[in-house]
């Protein structure tokens, strides 16, 4: 396969690019700069970690699509993105890399006009954001449009669907592992490495933040934390598992208890679990809203007499996702207004 190694068809790509551009004209937008790196993946395939220190990307209502980075990431963007318009911001000191953006908005007839810009990203950071607004102001107006794209990406397409479910048949495989290995004695490190084997080796990704295995005192943590141990007797092993293919994830959670003693207080609220589980994807349909989803979670749980014990969300939407997180939005929580549509990918708890 020729370059740009990209992991849909070109005109996928510029469908993207056209409906973004649709909606920048419908929010008198002449242009977004895209911080957010998924969204980029999105648009035009890039796929780096570069973004950590400095990526931006500008789609213009009238066809501009470029990139402006830095020179350590041009072999990613040559690799991976469809897009050839490539500005190089050099690492120098005094060098503002606000300076730059604007520099490439100015080459694109952009002084005067109506900008988006995201606000939520990992890849515009306070500082960035900051200094950017000084360079900009009275040059041309920023406009938050940080859901833009957010919004078109929560329904996939059929090829994103797959390489879900793609994610989803190695996870099962690597779960099963797990569960296989855990019991008293076990080293959760060989755990581990077990699960991260099953993932190289079926050619998908390592998940985009790292996968809490919780244990003894730190088995309620549902976080990473660092330091290896031995799985104890009557231990309740916490696992919250992923993995991704082609960065579009998909995660699991489930508890491992090793016994020989299991408490009955356990067995209770496992058959609450599964029944307020099913509720919730049950109430996961066109046309209702994830605050009703939510209500199934609560309402289930209250029944079972667990209504103290409710986490504030129940899930969140998956897709492609880079660090530090796999999460996405929205969540689901109380009176989330946001209305179901087909295809989109939830993970549940």
């Amino acid at each position: 396969m020729p370059k740009p190694y990209v992991n849909f068809s070109e005109d996928e790509f510029r469908e993207r690019q056209r409906r973004v551009r649709s909606e920048l004209v419908a929010r008198d937008l002449d242009g977004l700069l895209v911080s957010r790196v998924e969204d980029q993946h999105w648009l035009c395939g890039l796929d780096t970690d570069g973004f950590v220190i400095f990526h931006i990307m500008f789609i213009g209502s009238g066809g501009q699509l470029t990139h402006v980075s830095r020179t350590a990431d041009i072999a990613s963007i040559d690799y991976s993105s469809l897009c050839d318009d490539v500005r190089v911001w050099e690492d120098a000191e005094g060098n503002s890399k606000s300076k730059a953006i604007r520099d490439m908005l100015a080459s694109h007839g952009m002084a005067g006009k109506r900008i988006g810009v995201q606000l939520d990203t990992f890849g515009l950071l306070p500082a960035l954001h900051v200094e950017l607004r000084e360079v900009l102001d009275g040059w041309c107006e920023l406009v938050d449009a940080s859901n833009l794209v957010r919004l078109m990406r929560l329904v996939k397409s059929p090829a994103e669907l797959e390489h879900h479910r793609h994610a989803g048949r190695i996870l099962d495989r690597a779960c099963a592992r797990a569960i296989e290995l855990t019991g008293p004695g076990a080293d959760e490190g060989h755990v581990l490495a077990e699960v991260y084997r099953i993932i190289w080796e079926e050619g998908a990704d390592i998940p985009a933040n790292r996968m809490p295995m919780g244990h003894g005192d730190k088995a309620m943590n549902v976080r990473y934390v660092t330091g290896r141990g031995s799985i104890g007797e009557n231990d309740q092993v916490t696992f919250e598992m992923g993995d991704a293919w082609r960065h579009y994830h998909v995660a699991d959670m489930f508890t491992v208890l090793t016994g020989p003693k299991i408490d009955p207080r356990h067995l209770k609220m496992h058959e609450a679990c599964v029944e307020a589980l099913d509720s919730v994807q049950a109430a996961l349909r066109p046309g209702r809203t994830l605050g009703e989803v939510f209500e199934a979670h609560r309402a289930t749980l209250a029944a079972h007499g667990f209504e103290h014990a409710i986490l504030k969300a129940c899930g969140y939407t998956m897709g492609a996702t880079f660090p530090p997180t796999w999460m996405e939005q929205p969540m689901i929580y109380r009176d989330n207004p946001l209305v179901l549509e087909p295809n989109m990918v939830f993970f549940t708890t």
